[in-house]
């Protein structure tokens, strides 16, 4: 059977010398950090973890959440990454779900959420462990007997779901990733994103390719900056937020060592990517992932051309675009997006079900609505559940999003729909202004009228503190 962990010790066998690590507590080569990986492995399995059981790790951006991550799955227990910016009702309930068994964390108090908990000084930093109050006597998923990881779905709209990684499935995926992007023991990465949402088709591929893991937990457009040339960083993986911030940023800067740049999360406006490409003479690629397939589309071919498009399908997978009975449909023509391929998740947690018993005629169902052009080019044009209805009209929040996102002084935007007794539903619009900024929302509309059709216009616009996020970076909608 294959393991995920066997990879990392693999990889320290080739590449003992190659800088895994560049963090806060400077720089760990692979063969350091498969040593610290073991040792901590067999402290877990001196507390009487093994197979099956359940691992939750709430840990910051750093070597530890690698080290306790690898860990936990070479006990053969079941890894689920916690993010550490949740509030700690949602985090005893993700805890209590699961039905995990250890909680382990950079943090006494995340640890304190557990009992009998202690403190293991076996690094330069203390991690703290404790017991899940009510764990099962056994597994934590006692329906996939392979399960790696576990993590629970965004949540943007409705209640998270909790998706379970098997070994194979993680291989298969960061295989058919590495395909197309081509990684490798000469490249570096600078890694922006939380590790808590970001670990399989990214921190896994990593490892088992001998890549070096720049860690900046500052998301500051001089702090990446830093960490690119500092470190001649080769691959930016990042979200639309830290591309705009380094796109504005007001100095004129370098990037020589930076051979790749690409945006996920959510969608990214073409005048942000134009921005970025003419002061780094960079185009950014669009990425699709989607924690219960991987990365299976991804826009390396024509970024430059189309920045706002996700891409092409990587070798591995098809892509269907559909209608209602998922049958398919014409190129240029929007319809619901499937996908089939390796890697694909094992099952839901909560109610348990298997992947065979999820996907429809073998697709996996995205619930994105999605346009393919002639030569397979796939752009996303937004989520079914959060299409706008104006009078027969269909406007997706995203498309309204990123056009207000390019006006000046507007941190982020929200488009939702609003009753309307005449039209049915009109879009509505929260946005989050910039420090000492005042927005003017005639002058706003003005500009929205420029580049959207009249049906897809603000017609209420309201300025909010901040917008309400997942932990993944999501928009979080109602």
């Amino acid at each position: 059977m294959n393991n995920v962990y066997d990879t990392l010790i693999n990889t320290a066998k080739k590449f003992p010398d190659q800088v895994a690590v560049f963090d806060e507590y400077g720089t760990l080569t692979y063969s350091q950090l498969a040593e610290q990986t073991e040792l901590f492995k067999n402290n877990l399995l001196s507390l009487g973890i093994n197979k099956g059981m359940g691992v939750g790790i709430i840990t910051g951006n750093s070597r530890y959440f690698i080290i306790t991550l690898y860990a936990s799955i070479g006990c053969d227990a079941v890894a689920m990454p916690i993010s550490n910016k949740q509030k700690i009702p949602e985090i005893l309930n993700a805890i209590k779900e699961a039905q995990l068994h250890l909680i382990i964390s950079d943090s006494e108090e995340y640890a304190s959420l557990g009992e009998n908990g202690f403190g293991v000084n076996l690094f330069d930093t203390p991690l703290f462990i404790s017991n899940a109050k009510g764990a099962p006597v056994n597994f934590t998923v006692k329906f996939i007997p392979d399960a790696a990881f576990m993590r629970f779905t965004s949540g943007t709209t409705g209640k998270a779901k909790g998706v379970i990684i098997s070994h194979t499935a993680a291989l298969e995926r960061v295989d058919a990733a590495n395909e197309v992007l081509q990684l490798s023991e000469k490249d570096r990465v600078v890694w922006v994103l939380p590790m808590a949402y970001h670990f399989v088709v990214s921190i896994v591929l990593y490892i088992k390719y001998g890549v070096g893991i720049i860690i900046n937990d500052n998301f500051l457009a001089e702090s990446i900056i830093e960490s690119i040339n500092q470190y001649k960083g080769t691959f930016l993986y990042s979200a639309p937020m830290h591309i705009k911030l380094l796109a504005s940023y007001n100095q004129t800067i370098e990037l020589p060592s930076l051979k790749r740049v690409i945006s996920t999360t959510t969608g990214i406006s073409e005048e942000i990517c134009n921005a970025f490409e003419k002061k780094y003479n960079l185009s950014v690629c669009q990425a699709y992932g989607i924690i219960e397939i991987g990365l299976p589309i991804i826009n390396l071919k024509r970024s430059k051309e189309y920045p706002g498009a996700v891409g092409y399908a990587l070798p591995a997978y098809h892509i269907g675009i559909l209608d209602k009975e998922l049958n398919p449909l014409p190129d240029e023509q929007i319809g619901l997006l499937g996908i089939k391929g390796p890697g694909m998740f094992d099952g839901y947690l909560s109610p348990p079900i298997l992947k065979n018993d999820v996907l429809q005629n073998g697709w996996f169902m995205t619930g994105d609505y999605a346009i393919r052009k002639k030569d397979g080019l796939i752009i996303i044009k937004g989520r079914e559940k959060n299409v706008i209805n104006v009078s027969g009209n269909k406007v997706f929040p995203n498309e309204i999003e990123e056009v207000i996102n390019t006006y000046v002084g507007i941190k982020n935007s929200r488009a939702f729909s609003k009753f309307h007794p005449l039209l049915g539903e009109v879009v509505a619009v929260e946005i989050e202004v910039e420090d000492d900024v005042k927005i003017d929302t005639e002058s706003l509309i003005t500009y929205c009228r420029k580049k959207l059709s009249s049906f897809k216009l603000p017609q209420f616009i309201s300025i909010v503190d901040e917008i309400e996020k997942t932990g993944s970076g999501k928009i979080k909608r109602t």
